[in-house]
């Protein structure tokens, strides 16, 4: 069992002296585009933790463009965390987002299986308002739910949630007017698949706010929320997660760690905005990473 916590005002990650904390980054390798290991590679490291890739799939650029080209890489990971064994490497945390197959969800097992004691972040990357990615088949999906089991942080959108928990998605799921009392079952109803906190993301109502709700397997429920920018950027799911997890391994609690990632994300988009072609290159956070680095303060 990994190290879950009871209360969001605790730390989650006991960070201890000058330790350099090492966490194994199992996502996609995006070539433009600004996301996946292009973020997480970034914020992690300027958190101060030693950031190992386990790369998913090759992708020329995100898919919102064109004629992306992307390469599988599942058939090399086996060998690939074999090395890692046979040298000796040590991982505090496992963090998870984009998949390119069911059989890479094994592969995150092994992980756990080789680094028992080290934290669980599951970002279930594959959906958003009511439509699931193009790459995703319902083994994947359905294999990406069996991975959110056990987790110590899962970080779902509204339309994530519901394909872990076998619900209908739709149009209803793509984020408006989610009421407090459906936002507690949701997380209730994750919390009771064996995950020990929930972040459950980006829920609007129309009043030009951006909600998160966060739930504890120690009875905790908060919502936290910030200005709704009237644009969307791809990569700001990777963004947030990989914020939250560096406040997390910077030895911040769960609620500062939510805090600052949402933060953090409004602000960077506030930067994207004044870049051109800014819809397109996605979310510009670079300038941003002082920030990240005084987690450490």
């Amino acid at each position: 069992m990994s190290n879950a916590i009871t209360s969001p005002d605790q730390p989650v990650y006991q960070r201890e002296g000058g330790y350099i904390p090492r966490v194994a980054a199992v996502h996609d390798l995006c070539g433009y585009g600004k996301c996946s290991l292009a973020v997480a590679i970034p914020v992690l490291s300027a958190a101060g933790c030693d950031v190992c890739p386990v790369p998913t799939s090759l992708f020329s650029s995100h898919t919102a463009f064109p004629g992306w080209y992307m390469h599988d890489t599942t058939d090399m990971l086996p060998d690939y965390l074999a090395a890692w064994s046979k040298i000796g490497v040590d991982i505090d945390a496992v963090y998870s987002g984009f998949l390119g197959s069911p059989e890479q969800v094994d592969r995150i097992r092994d992980l756990y299986a080789m680094y028992p004691d080290a934290l669980r972040i599951v970002d279930p990357v594959m959906a958003d308002h009511g439509k699931v990615y193009p790459t995703y088949t319902p083994e994947l999906c359905s294999a990406m739910a069996e991975l959110a089991e056990g987790a110590d942080v899962l970080t779902p959108n509204l339309t994530e949630a519901a394909i872990i928990l076998g619900e209908p998605i739709g149009d209803a799921w793509a984020g408006e007017n989610i009421s407090d009392d459906e936002a507690h079952r949701l997380t209730d109803a994750l919390l009771a698949k064996g995950t020990h906190n929930v972040v459950l993301k980006g829920i609007q109502r129309g009043d030009g706010q951006i909600r998160n709700f966060v739930g504890t397997a120690g009875g905790a429920f908060f919502e936290v929320s910030n200005e709704l920018l009237p644009y969307m950027l791809h990569g700001t799911g990777d963004l947030y997660a990989s914020c939250l997890l560096a406040g997390i391994m910077a030895g911040r609690t769960l609620r500062e760690s939510v805090t600052f990632a949402g933060d953090f994300v409004h602000d960077a988009m506030l930067v994207s905005a004044q870049q051109p072609q800014f819809q397109e290159r996605g979310v510009s956070f670079e300038t941003n990473l002082g920030r990240v680095a005084d987690l450490l303060r």
